[in-house]
């Protein structure tokens, strides 16, 4: 991409403006200059700002590709993804299991369609937790979904475990690794080489798994709704 592939960069005199400042959004370019700028050094600086520019319009574009709603959904512990319809209807979503489809109302779509996302949770996340509770022999108090924004998962002191709704959206081995974590918790509350040695016990992949959850951006909907 070159500047000439850009979209006409607008350029605004203001009597306030003191330098020359540019702002780059979803739909257009605007360079705002002083009133009494001249077009060479309004050229020179766009010359000058040229590689920024390309990058910004580039991640703009590439965010508002990645903002259209999917129209399937990868579930942890569903073998095929989920069918998603949108549609007008009266309920804001309808999860029909037999035909493997989300129905997710149009009416605001990306508050629905997380809702579904945390009502899934709430019913098979804590069905993960119990049997990698058995599968490690780790017992734990009581399981608690919820949705916060730095944590995947927490364990207290009284073995209570809170689990990330959004673990839904990895695959199984990433959630389990987040169970197995919080379950070696009850055992060394605290992050000492017995504790990840007991993690690694119960997940040999775990660093994989803990770098799938670093990296993995989360999608709009998710963040934004």
């Amino acid at each position: 991409m070159t500047l000439n592939e850009l979209p006409e960069i607008k350029i605004v005199r203001h009597a306030r403006a003191k330098c020359l400042r540019l702002r780059v959004d979803s739909t257009q370019i605007r360079l705002t200059v002083p009133v009494l700028c001249s077009k060479r050094k309004i050229q020179n600086f766009i010359d000058q700002a040229e590689e920024w520019l390309l990058k910004t319009w580039q991640q703009q574009t590439q965010n508002i590709q990645q903002q259209t709603l999917p129209k399937e959904l990868k579930l942890f512990n569903l073998d095929q993804p989920l069918q998603i319809v949108y549609e007008t209807q009266k309920q804001s979503f309808i999860f029909d299991e037999v035909k493997n489809q989300l129905l997710i109302s149009d009416h605001q779509p990306e508050q629905y369609l997380k809702a579904f996302v945390i009502d899934y949770a709430k019913h098979h996340l804590p069905i993960c937790l119990d049997q990698t509770s058995q599968e490690c022999n780790l017992s734990f108090g009581k399981c608690a979904i919820r949705q916060p924004k730095t944590r995947w998962g927490s364990c207290t002191s009284k073995h209570d475990i809170m689990l990330n709704s959004a673990l839904v959206l990895f695959p199984k081995h990433v959630a389990r690794y987040v169970c197995v974590h919080e379950l070696a918790h009850t055992r060394h509350f605290d992050h000492s080489a017995r504790f990840w040695s007991l993690v690694e016990k119960f997940d040999p992949q775990y660093k994989q798994h803990r770098q799938i959850l670093r990296k993995t951006p989360m999608p709009y909907w998710w963040c934004e709704s």
